[in-house]
Order: C-alpha cells, then sequence, then structure tokens
C-alpha cells in the first residue's frame, strides 16, 4: 500500500513537470497542450484508483480466508486435546481391566496341593447313606443294644460303617437322620429304637398298639456335627424290632450343608 502511495505521487510529480515543461517550451501552443495531456492523466488516476480497490478488495479476501484457516486450525487443536484426553483416560480403564485380569488369573492359578484340598474338600460335602435292618426279629434285650442296619441302599461318601452301624461324620456340618421302626403290636413288649449322638440319646421312636397287628412308630432330628462324631440307632431296652424284605426298618442320614 506505501509503495502504491509512492508511485501515485511520484506519476504526479511527473506529469507536472512535463506539462511545465509543455508548456514553456510551446508556450504559443499552451492551451493544445494542456487539452492533449489533461485527458491522459485522468484516465491513469481513474485506472490506478481501479487497481487500487482490486488490491483492497483482494486483500479483505485474503484476510477473512486467514481469519476462516485460523478458526479452523483452533477447532482442530481443540478436537485433537479432546481426542488426546479420551485416549489417555481409555487407555488407564485399559490398564485397570488389564490389572484386575491379572489379579484374577493369580487367583485362579492353583497349586497341585490345593487343587487336591479342593477336591477332597468337594468329595468330603457329598454325604448320604440310608440302609434296612435285615430280615429277622431283634430284642427285646435288658439294656440299650446297638443295631446294625446291613442292606445298604447308598453310601455316598462311605461314612456309615456296615459293619458297625455307626456313622462318622467326615466334615463339620447339619446333619439329617431319619428312623423308621416295624415291630408286631403286643401287650407286655414294646416296639422301639432310639437315635445317639457320641453315645447320647437324642430322639426315640417307640410304640405299643395291643389292637394292632403292628406298628411302625418313627422319628428324625437334624444334628450339628464336627468331624469325627458319631450317630448310631440303639434298640430301646426290654423293646424289639423286626425286619424283613420289605424293608420296613430304616436308617437313613444325609448333609444338610457345610458349616
Amino acid at each position: 500500500m506505501k509503495s502504491l502511495g509512492a508511485a501515485v505521487i511520484l506519476l504526479w510529480m511527473g506529469l507536472g513537470v512535463v506539462t511545465a515543461e509543455s508548456v514553456s517550451i510551446e508556450h504559443g501552443h499552451e492551451s493544445l497542450t494542456q487539452k492533449i495531456c489533461q485527458p491522459d492523466i485522468h484516465a491513469v488516476l481513474r485506472e490506478m484508483s481501479a487497481k487500487i480497490a482490486e488490491q483492497q478488495a483482494e486483500i479483505r479476501n485474503n484476510k477473512e480466508q486467514l481469519q476462516d484457516v485460523e478458526t479452523r486450525l483452533r477447532a482442530s487443536e481443540k478436537t485433537v486435546e479432546e481426542q488426546k484426553l479420551v485416549i489417555k483416560d481409555l487407555t488407564e480403564k485399559q490398564n485397570e481391566q488389564a490389572a484386575g485380569l491379572g489379579e484374577v488369573r493369580g487367583s485362579l492359578t492353583l497349586t497341585g496341593s490345593q487343587v487336591e484340598e479342593l477336591r477332597r474338600d468337594r468329595e468330603a460335602s457329598r454325604v448320604s447313606f440310608s440302609a434296612a435292618l435285615g430280615d429277622g426279629h431283634y430284642g427285646p434285650f435288658d439294656v440299650a443294644t446297638p443295631l446294625v442296619f446291613k442292606n445298604v441302599f447308598t453310601n455316598v461318601g462311605s461314612a456309615y460303617n456296615v459293619n458297625t452301624g455307626v456313622f462318622t461324620a467326615p466334615v463339620r456340618g447339619v446333619y439329617h437322620f431319619v428312623l423308621f421302626v416295624f415291630g408286631d403290636a403286643s401287650a407286655t413288649t414294646w416296639t422301639g429304637a432310639s437315635l445317639h449322638h457320641n453315645g447320647k440319646h437324642v430322639v426315640i421312636a417307640y410304640e405299643a398298639q395291643v389292637n394292632s397287628h403292628h406298628v411302625t412308630p418313627a422319628n428324625g432330628a437334624s444334628l450339628l456335627l464336627e468331624v469325627g462324631d458319631v450317630v448310631q440307632v440303639k434298640l430301646w431296652p426290654k423293646a424289639w424290632v423286626r425286619d424283613n424284605g420289605h424293608h420296613h426298618t430304616t436308617f437313613s442320614g444325609h448333609l444338610l450343608f457345610t458349616m
């Protein structure tokens, strides 16, 4: 802009000199010279004004484009910063998840002894037995006498001893026991048996019915047993029971849950 203005001033000065010289040399033809020079000067000025206006418009247009580029650049920089924050957040979450997965994998890594211990615990938690007394009459006796239920239907966990009739708790937990007794009705001899925990009486299944041909008393109980506790059935003193192929007299026990 400054160079353009200087050129205009120099042009004016040059034109003035030319005009003066024309007037001094050809003083007699002053009017004719002025008429010839003046229209050329106005044409040059109009042309230069038009060029100046075009350059000013171009400068304004360039400024607007530059401002638009700067605006878009600032927007792009903001977007890049936001994306950086998102990437940082995702990276942190991924690292946290990877760390958590590593902990889970570490906790799932078991030694051979731990696996064996889990297997033993799993097997020990499966406890259930059921057995029938077997054919014959038992009793009466003057004292409580252990009954051995020899016809075993099931003995998961092998906690029931078919040779002694004693159940031994393999794990600490709550067990449920059921006793069904079958006997002949008699006016003098009752039918009865009792459940014992570590030698102590718990419940009894006991009945006498003169007007009936047979009696079938029953009872049961849930017990909290420690490892090694024993449970068994004893014939009640001076009572009797009997059984046959239909398995009327039975003793059953099941682990409900461990403690």
